[in-house]
């Protein structure tokens, strides 16, 4: 038994926050010392319903008083509702459900599904894509870094430039399992396809035999306005998979897919100890009910209009993104108005484009937060000198200009 009790006993992953969170309340997360923190990262896109949420607490609570586990050896109403509650909310043609515990779990047996379905073993992701950290979701992650700390366990997987209609319409898929993509990637900038590229995509896997999959673990839930990015771009996916702000901070992950995907799964196919736990379950049905007594999608779309108004003028040169999936793009580093919000106690999110900081804010965000927002950045820019002029949309409204890539 080591003796040693210096230093913390926690393997660093990231590097963290200069303070620690004690508590939680809406938009905000409050330090040691009581002082408030508005907190537009989410806890990283989780934080959908916000911090703390009353509904949340009690069915929390009122289910862990009741149940507080059985595994997927037993049949559980509160599992039963949540699986019928969760694809009455998602896109008509998903119909059924497996429960699991996160982002990477789900992708990776969407990925197994589709190898398994198609009887193929290869697969299709694009530039830029980040879909966990397990094998095969890790495989269909543009991430070179990662790929060299774990040589040899990549699987058959050709990346694509993202949105790019000639690169797609030139790949074969004729022998793909599946092809993967974020409608909209948020760790690489908030970088959105064109519009009906998805669409594309769509009719060529159908044309090749071949499964899609949506990885709507940060896009889904309502957050760009809609349940999904697949009711947004009214394209279906054969498989779906969801987890953030699922349960709003309760680790569960999701894979919603068609009735003949399903049909092709035979028992033992697929198994997770700890998916679709019963306070788990009980938090998303939770959830879903906040979602929509709340209104949560329409807030989204009413935030990031109020966003895109605000930071009109700014040194903010165009809003990337949808609903309250947002990357705040600047001419040149981020950093130093990542840096700047920090000191005044705003906390906002980076990406692999050094240029773009991310907002995945609860979705019950305050008129109140974005004012604080859009004139710490405004102060930004005034300090800095960098303000840009205002672009003007059709409607005639002075906001920062959307980016399509």
């Amino acid at each position: 038994m080591s003796m040693s009790n210096q230093g913390s006993a926690l393997l660093e992953t990231y590097a963290p926050y200069p303070f620690a969170i004690h508590r939680g309340a809406g938009s905000h997360v409050f330090d040691e010392h009581g002082q408030a923190w508005l907190d537009l990262y989410g806890g990283h896109c989780v934080a959908l319903t916000g911090h703390c949420h009353p509904r949340l607490a009690t069915a929390v609570a009122e289910q862990a008083s009741t149940l507080g586990f059985y595994s997927m050896a037993a049949r559980l109403p509160v599992r039963e509702r949540a699986a019928r509650a969760l694809v009455d909310f998602a896109p008509e043609g998903l119909d059924q459900v497996f429960f699991c515990n996160s982002g990477a779990e789900a992708n990776e047996n969407a990925l197994r599904v589709a190898a398994m379905v198609t009887g193929r073993s290869r697969f299709v992701a694009f530039e830029g894509g980040f879909h966990g950290r397990s094998q095969l979701a890790l495989s269909v992650s543009d991430t070179p870094a990662l790929h060299a700390r774990a040589p040899g366990l990549q699987n058959d997987v050709s990346l694509l430039p993202f949105g790019d209609e000639d690169a797609l319409a030139a790949e074969d898929l004729s022998g793909v399992a599946a092809v993967i993509v974020e409608p909209i990637q948020s760790m690489a900038g908030v970088r959105e396809a064109p519009e009906n590229w998805l669409a594309r995509l769509r009719a060529q896997c159908d044309a090749a035999g071949t499964l899609l999959i949506f990885d709507e673990i940060q896009t889904g839930m309502g957050r760009l306005g809609r349940p999904f990015a697949a009711d947004q771009y009214r394209v279906t996916p054969d498989l779906m998979s969801c987890a953030k702000g699922l349960a709003s901070g309760l680790p569960m992950g999701a894979l919603i897919m068609s009735n003949a995907v399903a049909a092709a799964l035979g028992p033992g196919d697929l198994g997770s100890t700890f998916g679709g736990g019963p306070v788990a379950c009980a938090a998303l049905l939770a959830t879903l009910g906040v979602i929509e007594e709340e209104d949560l999608p329409g807030r989204a779309r009413l935030a990031e209009a109020a966003i895109r108004r605000g930071l009109s003028g700014s040194v903010v040169r165009r809003v990337r993104g949808r609903g309250l999936l947002l990357g705040l793009e600047l001419t040149g580093a981020a950093a130093p108005l990542k840096d700047w919000l920090a000191r005044q106690h705003i906390l906002v999110g980076a990406s692999a484009d050094p240029s773009v900081l991310r907002l995945m804010p609860p979705l019950s965000l305050e008129p109140s937060a974005i004012r604080a927002l859009t004139v710490a950045v405004h102060a930004f820019s005034h300090e800095t000198n960098l303000e840009t002029q205002p672009s003007v949309n059709a409607d005639g409204i002075q906001e920062t200009q959307p980016c399509s890539i």
